[in-house]
C-alpha cells in the first residue's frame, strides 16, 4: 500500500511539473517617436550593430532588433519607406505571402491573414523556414504608420517554438499605433 501511494505521488508530481508553462514577462516599449507601442520580452536587449551585420548581411536590415542573450530569439521592427495605408494592408499580405513562398518553397506554413488588432488592420504570416543549421519559426506582422509600412518579425529556432509561439502571438496582439 505504501508503494502505491508513493507511485501515485510521483505520477501526480510529474503531471503537475509538465503542466507548468514558462511565463515570459513582457514590457511595453514605445518606438518611432512614440507612434508605436509593442510588448517586448523584459530580458531582451537591443542587438549590437556588429551582430546585426552578421545576422542580416544584406543592406535591407530591420531598423531595430531586440534579442535574447544568445541572439537566437528576436523581435525586429522596420519602418520601411514603402507607402502604406489601412486599405493596402490586405494587398501587402498577398504580395509578401507570394514573395515568401517564392523565396522559401520548402517552408512549412502555419497561418496567414489580416486581423483587427487594437482597431487596426494588421496582416501576418506565420511559417517555419530553413536556416543554416536549423529550422526557424517566423511570425511576421505588418501595418501602416504615418503612411509607411511597419514590418515586425518575431523569430526563434523550431526547437524553441512550443515555448515561444504563444509569446510571439501575444507580442503581435500588443501592437498599438497612435
Amino acid at each position: 500500500m505504501n508503494k502505491l501511494n508513493i507511485s501515485g505521488f510521483i505520477i501526480v508530481s510529474i503531471l503537475f511539473v509538465s503542466a507548468i508553462t514558462i511565463q515570459i514577462e513582457l514590457e511595453t516599449k514605445s518606438f518611432f517617436n512614440d507612434k508605436v507601442e509593442l510588448k517586448i520580452p523584459k530580458e531582451f536587449q537591443i542587438m549590437s550593430e556588429e551582430r546585426i551585420k552578421v545576422k542580416y548581411p544584406s543592406e535591407n536590415r530591420p531598423t531595430l532588433i531586440y534579442t535574447d542573450t544568445t541572439g537566437g530569439i528576436n523581435v525586429a521592427l522596420n519602418l520601411t519607406s514603402s507607402k502604406a495605408s489601412q486599405g493596402l494592408i490586405p494587398s501587402y499580405k498577398d504580395y509578401l505571402l507570394k514573395a515568401m513562398k517564392d523565396q522559401y518553397p520548402t517552408a512549412k506554413w502555419k497561418s496567414d491573414g489580416v486581423a483587427d488588432i487594437n482597431g487596426r488592420k494588421v496582416a501576418y504570416l506565420e511559417l517555419i523556414t530553413p536556416g543554416v543549421d536549423t529550422k526557424i519559426y517566423n511570425l511576421m506582422f505588418f501595418t501602416d504608420v504615418d503612411g509607411k509600412l511597419l514590418l515586425c518579425t518575431f523569430n526563434c529556432t523550431k526547437s524553441s517554438l512550443e515555448e515561444w509561439a504563444p509569446t510571439a502571438k501575444e507580442i503581435m496582439y500588443s501592437l498599438k499605433v497612435k
